[in-house]
This record gives C-alpha cells, structure tokens and sequence, in this order.
C-alpha cells in the first residue's frame, strides 16, 4: 500500500497513514504487525483531532534473560507536551495492544485534566475587595 493511502478499518472510517510512523528496531516488522499496529494505534486518533502524529516503535530485545522481550515506545506529538509510554512483554502483539492501552489512558487523562480546568478555573486573588451593589 502506498504512504498516500488509507487503509480502512471495517467498523470505522479510513485511517490516516500519514499521521504514523511505525518503525521496527532490531526487527523486520511483517505486513500484518504493521497493519494490526496502525489498525488498533487508530483509535488514539478519536480523541482528539489535534493530534498532529503519532510514533510508535517495536524493539526486539535479545539481551534480557533467555526469552526475547519485545519494547513498545510510543510518542504522541500533540499540542502541549507529547505523551510518552513504554511497555515489555515477550510477544510482539501482546506489546502493541498494551502500549495502545497506556497511550489511550495518557490521552484520557490529559483530556481529562483539560476539561476539569476549563470548567472549574482556579479563583483569582484580587488585591482589594469586590464593591457591594
């Protein structure tokens, strides 16, 4: 598939590939981890519309005790600081899917935070008090 296509999820609208960057390190990452990867990497994109990429990178780690450990990093350049996320695990999939949760709830909570401060600002000092009406 071309960089300029859209893949399309089946219960959802075409995917935007120009806003991932998914790369394997120490890995040839197959067509089908690539695909599952931008596939559930896809729902990050619901909640928020400023999101301007997201980053996600599959490392193979040989050198941690006798089983291959796979290293999911994730960066999500928004306005503000990008969130970072990092997780392990000795499968490829089980790393995406876990990675793809921690990202969610990053945005979640930053979604979160953002709305409570909108609705409910901090009170203003004011150097003298407010005349009575």
């Amino acid at each position: 598939m071309s960089h300029t296509q859209r893949m399309t999820h089946p219960t959802s609208q075409p995917i935007d590939e120009t806003k991932f960057i998914i790369r394997g390190i120490h890995l040839d990452l197959t067509d089908a981890l690539r695909r599952i990867t931008m596939e559930k990497a896809a729902r990050l994109l619901r909640h928020n519309d400023h999101i301007l990429r997201i980053r996600l990178d599959l490392e193979l780690d040989k050198t941690r005790g006798a089983k291959d450990q796979f290293i999911a990093k994730g960066r999500i350049e928004i306005s503000g600081p990008d969130l970072i996320a990092s997780v392990q695990s000795e499968d490829a999939y089980k790393s995406v899917d876990l990675l793809v949760d921690k990202l969610d709830a990053l945005l979640r909570e930053r979604h979160g935070r953002r709305k409570d401060n909108r609705n409910h600002p901090h009170a203003a000092e004011l150097g003298a008090p407010l005349p009575k009406v």
